[in-house]
């Protein structure tokens, strides 16, 4: 490990450091515009200048030169200060003075950087070039006059997002970047680019003239639209959300965050539930809460009522809807909407067991009936990661295109009974093999899926002695960890509960199920958008999102994440357990809590996991399953953009949907 000195501070960094992290590690600030610690290194911006001794008598760019033992690095001498200031007039040059319309404006690393290390003054008298606008699609506006050519946008998009879409023409002073034949960007990862963007050229266009970050009230939060678990920080003004950016979380997704967890926020304010309605002579009319509560208490339902809980919803909404039903004396419980029955006794058989970041590690994948770049893009860009260290990638499901290169096998589970050869001999020689198994496959598979794992060995003990765990479920609903948890899995999953015709039947957000067979049933939903739930039942009670209202969340690797409120719910929308706890008493089985504290402590109680934060660690004692498992696989996301009432209700995810799934032009208003 070298040691070297900083501004004579003695630092000892890892082999492969480079001078720039080894100041950073010594608690000096460097300046830079192109380097990012999850990019390669361009070294085009020259910010990071310093003075190093032995070398030659000139400033060296920090970010590009290996550190080394007995290295004397000077960042605040005279001849640093100066290159600094003429680096960044240089950067100056042509950049246009648009800082009072500029959404970058109060978050620019341009701005700070040329206070802190710019000249005083400028020296330039030159006309300035001007640039002309790039279309980059939905997600992404684009000035690019501003543009100082560091090309974090075109690194992300190749090392990252795997869509070579975004590059650079010309040369020199004439230098641009900008899309493949200036069309829209399709990566589902695009809206990264805008934080990556360190001068506004890149900017958020669904966001574009909203707001000033110094405006903006900034709550921690949880993300929804997958089960990935995003950490994410919501920006509200007044009652408004009006942008998610991601979290630094390098144990779920780094500080990356999906199109859809960013843009999809302008759908929580359209086609809102802000009332209670109950359904006469078939029609959906307002009612006040207590002629809502009536009706459902006019149902004399006794034991025969059930649960089913939607995508979205978090733990104490789940656990609420539980002990409501328990207490009524009803048992149905179930959140896989669509269909699914697979088996739940062993929920270490039902998770992903590598974890989100230990998926990087892989020698080895296989995937089983899942398209990974929709059900889960922040896993994606892990196994991405893998291949880069050597992994070899093969898949069982029609072909698609997940960014780097899969060797397809075929789409019939039955080859899980009998691997193809080449990938029998990859996995007989891997170290950390790894397979996922997604939700088209887990129905009839994994029985198959499982028997593979203990075949392939992928529980083991590793050389360095620590255990490793190759077996994976993916699951892309963000409530499905937490309900599986909580119980909310019947053994003939959705079609037992149908079969029972229960007389009461609550949908807690859920908006996927099959309202045919429920037809006998008195439905009430409670959610928060007028979607496909609310359209069949019977009586509507207005819900919270996951933006108005503090909810813990399991991720799929069976992470405990909490989420803080950001923003109240609209008209007379409640926080959903509260919902139930005012229910219960018109049924008369009050439920035991009164706050969302004792709510919690109830709930801990009941399953202890969900008492603490942090990675639920599961004991590995798979299901003994029949592992016949055969036929085509059907992905279930058929669209990306629209996946949740959330995103459907969201212009900016209909837009995406249109134009990048579906070939629509985008009609723009003449500027």
């Amino acid at each position: 490990m070298p040691k070297l000195k900083v501004d004579g501070i003695e630092v000892e960094v890892p082999q492969g450091a480079t001078v720039l992290q080894a100041c950073e590690a010594a608690g000096k600030e460097i300046p830079r515009f192109c380097y990012h610690e999850r990019l390669s290194i361009a070294g085009n911006c020259r910010m990071c200048l310093v003075e190093v001794k032995p070398g030659p008598p000139k400033p060296q760019a920090s970010c590009a030169l290996p550190a080394a033992d007995n290295q004397e690095i000077f960042t605040n001498t005279p001849m640093v200060k100066n290159a600094r200031e003429g680096v960044m007039e240089f950067l100056l040059i042509n950049h246009p003075l648009d800082c009072p319309i500029c959404d970058q404006g109060g978050e620019c690393d341009l701005q700070d950087q040329s206070v802190a290390y710019g000249r005083g003054a400028t020296r330039y008298t030159e006309n300035k070039r001007a640039v002309t606008e790039k279309y980059m699609g939905p997600i992404v506006k684009t000035v690019m006059t501003r543009c100082i050519q560091c090309t974090r946008c075109i690194r992300f998009a190749e090392e990252v997002a795997g869509v070579e879409e975004i590059g650079a023409i010309y040369r020199g002073e004439d230098m641009q970047i900008t899309s493949y034949l200036e069309q829209a960007v399709t990566s589902e990862l695009s809206g990264n680019v805008v934080d990556l963007c360190p001068v506004g050229a890149l900017t958020s266009k669904p966001y574009a003239f909203e707001a000033r970050p110094w405006e903006l009230k900034k709550t921690l939060s949880i993300d929804v639209m997958d089960a990935v678990g995003t950490n994410i920080r919501l920006d509200s003004r007044g009652r408004q959300v009006l942008r998610a950016l991601p979290r630094v979380n390098d144990d779920v997704n780094e500080e990356w965050a999906t199109d859809k967890t960013r843009h999809a926020v302008d759908g929580l304010v359209r086609r809102r539930l802000d009332r209670p309605y109950v359904r006469r002579d078939g029609k959906l009319v307002p009612a006040s809460w207590d002629e809502a509560f009536a009706a459902i208490a006019a149902v004399k339902a006794g034991d025969s009522v059930a649960a089913v809980h939607g995508d979205l919803v978090d733990c104490e909404t789940i656990f609420a809807a539980k002990a409501l039903v328990q207490a009524m004396g009803g048992s149905l419980l179930e959140g896989r909407q669509t269909g699914m029955d697979y088996d739940t006794s062993s929920l270490a058989a039902v998770n992903f067991n590598t974890t989100i970041a230990g998926a990087e590690q892989a020698d080895a994948v296989l995937l089983v009936g899942t398209n990974l770049r929709w059900e889960a893009p922040l896993v994606n860009t892990r196994v991405r990661k893998a291949i880069k260290k050597g992994a070899k990638v093969f898949a069982i499901g029609p072909d698609v295109d997940l960014t780097y290169k899969v060797e397809w096998l075929g789409n019939d589970l039955s080859l899980l009974g009998k691997l193809p050869q080449v990938a029998a001999d990859a996995f007989a020689a891997a170290k950390r093999p790894m397979v996922i198994v997604g939700g088209a496959a887990l129905k009839n598979g994994q029985g198959a899926s499982l028997a593979l794992a203990k075949s392939l060995n992928l529980v083991r003990s590793l050389e360095d002695g620590s255990a490793w765990n190759g077996y994976n479920v993916l699951h892309f609903s963000a409530a499905r960890n937490g309900g599986l948890l909580l119980g909310f899995a019947q053994a003939g999953g959705m079609a037992d509960l149908y079969a029972a015709n229960p007389k009461l039947v609550f949908l807690m957000g859920a908006d996927e199920v099959d309202f045919g067979q429920l037809k006998k049933s008195f439905t009430v939903y409670v959610g928060h958008h007028g979607d496909r739930g609310a359209h069949h039942a019977d009586i509507v009670l207005p819900g919270a999102s996951y933006a108005e209202k503090s909810g813990t969340f399991v991720n799929l690797e069976g992470r405990v994440q909490r989420g803080e409120r950001a923003v109240f719910p609209p008209g007379d929308a409640r926080e959903d357990w509260t919902i139930l706890r005012a229910l219960s008493d018109h049924l008369g089985v009050t439920l035991p809590f009164d706050s969302l504290d004792e709510l919690r402590a109830q709930m801990a109680l009941d399953t202890p996991a969900l008492g603490k934060l942090g990675l639920i660690a599961h004991d590995w004692n798979p299901p003994s399953l029949d592992t016949a498992g055969s036929g085509e696989i059907t992905y279930p996301i058929k669209d990306f953009y629209l996946t949740n009432a959330i995103c459907r209700a969201s212009p900016t995810m209909q837009q995406c949907s249109a134009e990048l799934l579906h070939g629509g032009d985008l009609a723009e208003a003449a500027e």
